[in-house]
């Protein structure tokens, strides 16, 4: 029972913890453009696949140079220029185009195709700067604690491995939602962020400055991408495509949690996340542990190819979207 509770930690909830966490971050910058911006941003995929590259660009350049930052991985040194770079153009892009329709007082849906235009710009931008295949920029300790060194320890067949990667993602996670919800919560900007997304009316008779609030969302909504975009590139692999299908979760992850409540971003993230991976794992080696011999299994008894895992997140979408559409936590 002890090795198919470690397998199950190993292959099921240590993975989880990470996916979600870098979920989590993506939905968190969906649901505050949505609930402040008030539209959906499809452009938020390849958002994080940008500054991914710049992240990426600037690791490399490090390592020429023969910068480190020791057993942690050198992205993270080159991250806060890599979110300077995105920040700079997604601020671009809104006074270039967000701003004319925001001025026009178009609707949501005019937003939302404005923002699949840039998207398909953005993504362009990065397969022809970096190119269209997988890249690999991740250094530094691989792991917090291996199989082996677990199984010397505990004496069990099964064996326990954190990667530094996913340690990494968690902690980041944590801290950047910690400081995210104090200064929504503490400072006079986040409350006027805040107040803005209640009554956009009355913020303004109470002299709130649309302008500033507009461009502190995106800069908040870019950072959270980029970190989320190079989180999981570290953990997992960089494709520019990889962050266009990865909206496809991060909105089901918004939409589940409740559109536009920060609290239910980071919870729908790890629905998603864990759904994702309970029915695409396979469990076969937890049943064996547990299983007599003349009931062991044969087959590898995963409900789901890792090939379908989005449709997991798509079908999440639709029963939320049909039974509950304001999510766990009664976002819009």
């Amino acid at each position: 029972m002890l090795n198919a509770l470690v397998a199950f930690l190993n292959f099921v909830v240590v993975p989880g913890f990470a996916y979600g966490s870098q979920l989590a971050l993506g939905a968190l910058g969906l649901t505050l453009v949505f609930g402040i911006l008030r539209f959906s941003n499809f452009a938020h995929g390849d958002t994080m696949a940008f500054g991914t590259m710049w992240v990426i660009l600037i690791t490399w350049w490090f390592q020429s140079m023969g910068i480190s930052a020791g057993p942690l991985p050198t992205a993270l040194l080159a991250l806060p220029f890599g979110i300077a770079i995105t920040c700079a153009f997604v601020l671009a892009t809104d006074r270039v185009v967000y701003r004319f329709y925001r001025q026009k007082k178009a609707a949501s849906i005019i937003l939302v195709i404005v923002s699949t235009g840039v998207m398909f710009i953005l993504n362009g931008l990065t397969r022809m700067i970096i190119g269209p295949e997988e890249q690999s920029f991740a250094d530094g300790g691989r792991f917090v604690m291996t199989a082996q060194q677990f199984k010397d320890m505990t004496g069990l067949q099964e064996g326990l491995a954190i990667k530094s990667t996913t340690a990494i993602t968690v902690v980041m996670a944590a801290v950047c939602v910690g400081l995210l919800f104090w200064f929504l919560q503490k400072t006079r900007t986040g409350k006027s962020m805040r107040a803005f997304s209640d009554n956009e009316d009355l913020a303004l008779l109470s002299g709130i400055n649309p302008e500033k609030v507009v461009m502190v969302t995106w800069i908040i909504a870019t950072a959270l991408a980029v970190i989320a975009g190079t989180l999981y590139g570290i953990d997992k692999s960089f494709r520019p495509f990889i962050y266009f299908q990865l909206l496809l979760p991060i909105a089901a992850a918004a939409v589940v949690g409740g559109l536009g409540n920060p609290l239910g971003a980071i919870a729908g993230g790890f629905v998603i996340a864990f759904s994702e991976v309970f029915v695409t794992y396979a469990w076969k080696k937890v049943v064996l542990y547990l299983a007599s011999v003349d009931l062991a299994p044969t087959q590898l008894l995963q409900l789901l190819s890792t090939d379908y895992k989005f449709a997991v997140s798509f079908s999440i979408l639709i029963i939320v979207l049909l039974f509950m559409p304001t999510g766990i936590f009664k976002g819009k």
